[in-house]
């Protein structure tokens, strides 16, 4: 389900944005530094600074996940429910790589998704026959003119 193109497009980018809904149906998102697919199935996030992300998950798994290259304007829609560990061995195994990573906060819970469905997102742009290229490019001037 999770092709080795996407893994590296996700690694990549390094941040994805998850879905949740609260107990009383309020959506939350919340940014994800710490997101990476774990195995051909299942995607990652550490619980850095993520209480409210945790709190609705821990009553509802069901998410979704966004990652998108804010250049190209392409990414992938990640739909899945979670699994909250604390411990055992995929958490020892997961926690390490976060540390190999760099990430040196505290991390006492880490979340596992599921993945149920992936789809492609990408922006109208392209289907007005711009290129990668100049989107890119357009972009860019965007963000060095701020």
């Amino acid at each position: 389900m999770i092709s080795e193109d996407i893994k590296q497009f996700v690694g990549k980018q390094k941040l994805g944005f998850v879905a949740t809904v609260s107990e009383d149906g309020k959506p939350n998102l919340s940014p994800k530094g710490s997101l990476m697919v774990w195995d051909s199935k299942t995607l990652s996030f550490a619980d850095i600074r993520s209480p409210k992300t945790v709190k609705n998950l821990s009553s509802n798994p069901n998410l979704e996940v966004n990652v998108v290259d804010p250049l190209l304007r392409r990414g992938f829609r990640f739909g899945g429910t979670a699994r909250i560990i604390k411990d055992g061995e995929t958490f020892e195994e997961i926690l390490a790589h976060y540390k190999k990573d760099g990430i040196k906060s505290d991390i006492d819970t880490i979340v596992l998704i599921d993945v149920s469905s992936v789809s492609e997102i990408a922006s109208p742009l392209y289907d007005l026959g711009f290129s990668e290229e100049e989107i890119k490019s357009r972009w860019k001037d965007h963000l060095l003119s701020m």
